[in-house]
């Protein structure tokens, strides 16, 4: 499970995500409101849950180390992994706030979180309209990557779809400073691409080596490499967005 660092460790005037390009900070004064408005922060080693499914939520965090990735267990205990969540990344709001959480988050790598208050949210909105904004914003381009996973499932092929995930991971990571050079550093094993993509084991595999064959990924237990990213978002039909995200 998660742990409470001590104190208030980061500064919000001193956040290392205003240091990345894709990211769009809250101004000066939000910033300060931001860091009087935060509990503190919260560690979470890498293979343990921020939160489970079915607990009651504990807060509303924004990821400001590492990756983390959101799922939902059925009753007979296959997984479904929903998304995967980088610096930035708004977290715990993906639930009505009375309601116990429908899904749990994981994390893939060491992460650290910012950890806000879920009951006073309603004070954020009132408050501040421009952060109530990009939270909203952050809402819908989540609902947007959902509605890429629902057409690359109903519609890509295997090959495609894999394509797709690991063009998506990699250019997430290097707008967020975790990649470079189509190279992302992260443990993803093909029983959680499976999970993702809705393919078995099998057919993960024998997708993975082909895609390698074409030179178009490599993916291995460590580490996600897309050689020509021209190429693979071309076969995948993955169209990039190079707009800031905003981020608390």
């Amino acid at each position: 499970m998660a742990s409470t660092r001590n104190g208030k460790q980061v500064p919000c005037a001193q956040c290392p995500l205003l240091a990345c390009g894709s990211l769009c900070p809250p101004d000066p004064e939000q910033r300060e409101w931001l860091y009087e408005f935060k509990i503190g922060e919260v560690e979470v080693a890498k293979g343990k849950q921020l939160f489970s499914q079915g607990q009651p939520p504990s807060g509303v965090f924004t990821v400001l180390r590492g990756i983390l990735m959101r799922f939902r267990l059925l009753e007979d205990g296959r997984r479904q992994i929903l998304n995967f969540l980088f610096p930035g990344d708004l977290v715990g709001l993906q639930g009505a706030f009375d309601d116990p959480m429908a899904n749990a988050v994981e994390a893939l790598t060491p992460a650290v979180l910012c950890h806000f208050p879920r009951e006073r949210f309603f004070e954020l909105v009132t408050t501040h309209p421009r952060l109530s904004y990009d939270v909203i914003w952050l809402a819908g381009r989540e609902e947007l990557a959902l509605e890429e996973h629902l057409i690359a499932l109903g519609q890509r092929t295997a090959a495609e779809r894999m394509a797709y995930l690991a063009v998506w991971l990699v250019q997430r990571g290097e707008d967020t400073g975790l990649a470079r050079d189509g190279s992302l550093e992260v443990t993803i094993t093909q029983s959680q691409i499976a999970d993702m993509l809705g393919l078995s084991l099998v057919h993960t595999n024998r997708t993975l080596q082909g895609l390698r064959r074409d030179g178009l990924v490599q993916w291995n237990l460590s580490r996600i490499i897309v050689p020509d990213m021209e190429a693979a978002r071309r076969f995948a039909q993955f169209e990039r967005d190079t707009r800031q995200r905003p981020y608390l």
